[in-house]
């Protein structure tokens, strides 16, 4: 249940992450070079931490099954770090899913894309 929250939680975090970019035009706004680099961080913190916690969680699964020595619990711990891997992929490559989709649902509007770009890649949205 906590794996489920867990993987949950950083996907509407990055959906809500790039929800403003609808609310706001980057061309009328002035946004603080800040914003867009605490979020571009936050983003690679995540890209990043949440993939190698879920492997190493997966590990110490899989290690506990192997210690146990029972057939059940080896297969239990491959199962278990199998769907973590899966889990690590998902949350790794979710930024650029978001970025496929965004380049094809605003595909005329370059400043939703713009400002979407300056929140993603750390840049300020100023011209």
């Amino acid at each position: 249940m906590k794996k489920k929250l867990s993987l949950l939680f950083v996907l509407l975090f990055s959906f809500i992450v790039t929800s403003p970019v609808y609310a706001i035009t980057c061309a009328d706004v002035e946004i603080d070079d800040k914003i867009p680099n605490t979020v571009h961080t936050v983003i690679l913190i995540i890209q990043i931490a949440v993939p190698i916690l879920l492997v190493v969680f997966g590990m110490m699964d899989l290690v506990k099954g192997v210690m146990a020595q029972k057939d059940d619990e080896i297969k239990k711990g491959q199962q278990t770090f199998i769907k973590r891997l899966i889990a690590a992929a998902i949350v790794f490559f979710v930024i650029a899913i978001v970025k496929l989709l965004m380049s094809l649902v605003a595909d005329d509007d370059e400043t939703i894309t713009s400002c979407f770009n300056s929140f993603v890649n750390g840049t300020s949205a100023k011209k």
